[in-house]
């Protein structure tokens, strides 16, 4: 749950995939088909896979050593059901903006696929369905983060931040760290530290992940008014800052070690070097006025994610000693 959609991103980012563009004959298939398919793609499907790679591992780690597969199945579906809403209702907000950028023209409401006010009651039916639905199958408190997530993505990001400041997706990023905090409440009903570390570990990554795809597409961002920091600052600077948040997010998956295994501190260790090799190089590149890119380094900081919460969750299920037990007894 990104939940939803990283901000600015699609976080990852880039735009949903037109489904229903696919079903380009006048068949009766591809006729019954395109209309359900233009609402799948409002939920922007790719860009919940952030649901699956951080609740999980989140999962497993608060119930380090037991793998409770129906706990686990009913908390992602219900962290879909509230992804799939914060990206719907995302989709209603940026209706306007989405018809100018090239990058996301093809969206379900861009192109008139489907209308407005259905795709607004059916993100809210969405929200609703997410929090009874955690509630019941989980607790209440999961049910109640999902809601917050929601409502601070919409109402924060969407139509707050976005269109106003550089630091949109700075701060706007917390609702793409959700995830964490609602796989452990699922399983524990409360809200540890190690969930908080794996809250900041996304909250640092959403922003080099965001501006590296900001700055392959930064002309369309600012044809659609949207302050993007490499519309509003040099390259320079962006990808300093990308250096800057890259190191905070590397850092903060060791502030973890404690709470996990040798398995998850080496992947963390090795992972981390990489990602941090790749943003030092974008910067050296701009520094030396090369051609750079950028989307290399958004594509790669995917999979970067993805190898540390695979490692955590690998750690997690062999429920080895902990480096904190080993060192503190």
């Amino acid at each position: 749950m990104r939940i939803g959609q990283q901000p600015g991103v699609g976080s990852a980012h880039g735009s949903a995939p037109a489904f229903a563009d696919r079903m380009t004959g006048d068949g009766p298939l591809s006729r019954l088909l395109r209309r359900p398919l233009a609402y799948l793609a409002l939920t922007k499907p790719r860009v919940i896979e952030l649901l699956l790679v951080a609740t999980i591992p989140t999962m497993l780690l608060a119930d380090r050593g037991t793998i409770d597969i129906g706990l686990i199945l009913a908390t992602l579906f219900g962290g879909w059901m509230g992804a799939a809403s914060a990206n719907t209702l995302n989709c209603v907000a940026d209706a306007d903006i989405d018809k100018v950028m090239k990058r996301t023209a093809k969206r379900p409401l861009a192109r008139e696929a489907v209308p407005t006010s259905h795709a607004f009651v059916f993100g809210l039916l969405l929200g609703i369905g997410s929090f009874a639905w955690l509630w019941w199958q989980a607790n209440l408190l999961s049910g109640v983060l999902v809601v917050v997530t929601i409502l601070f993505y919409v109402f924060v990001y969407t139509l707050g931040l976005k269109r106003r400041t550089a630091q949109n997706v700075v701060w706007g990023g917390a609702a793409g760290c959700m995830p964490a905090l609602v796989g452990w409440a699922a399983v524990t009903g409360t809200i540890g530290w190690p969930a908080l570390a794996l809250f900041g570990v996304i909250f640092f990554w959403t922003p080099p992940h965001t501006w590296a795809l900001a700055m392959r597409y930064k002309e369309d961002y600012r044809a659609a008014g949207v302050p993007m920091l490499p519309v509003v600052a040099t390259e320079q600077t962006v990808t300093k800052q990308i250096v800057v948040y890259t190191w905070l997010t590397v850092l903060t998956t060791l502030v973890l070690v404690p709470a996990t295994g040798v398995v998850y501190a080496a992947v963390a260790l090795v992972a981390g070097a990489w990602f941090l090799l790749m943003a030092h190089q974008l910067y050296s590149g701009v520094r030396r006025g090369e051609s750079v890119k950028p989307l290399r380094l958004f594509l790669q900081s995917n999979n970067y994610l993805a190898v540390v919460f695979c490692g955590l969750a690998v750690d997690s299920v062999l429920g080895w000693t902990t480096i904190g037990d080993i060192l503190f007894g």
